[in-house]
């Protein structure tokens, strides 16, 4: 019968300046740019944390470009009808 492999690694939750997350070894030194989310657990447990806290996949220089971009928009709009 083959073995069965079973991860017992312990993981962190990371994120970094764009906010995208991913999971890292809690044994290993972070890679730059990176920095804990705080969440760690099971592999399965940190994807699903991610899963959970994660729900705009877009870097946050898009999305702060893209609410600029709507509040200027407005801004135009208000002064049309102004």
């Amino acid at each position: 019968m083959a073995e069965l492999n079973v991860d017992t690694q312990t993981y962190l939750v990371v994120l970094n300046d764009e906010e995208q997350y991913s999971i890292w070894w809690a044994d290993r030194a972070l890679p730059a740019g990176w920095h804990q989310e705080g969440f760690s657990g099971s592999k399965e447990e940190c994807l699903a944390r991610i899963g959970e806290v994660w729900t705009d996949m877009r870097p946050l220089s898009l999305r702060l470009q893209m609410a600029e971009a709507a509040a200027g928009t407005a801004a135009v709009a208000e002064t049309v009808a102004g």
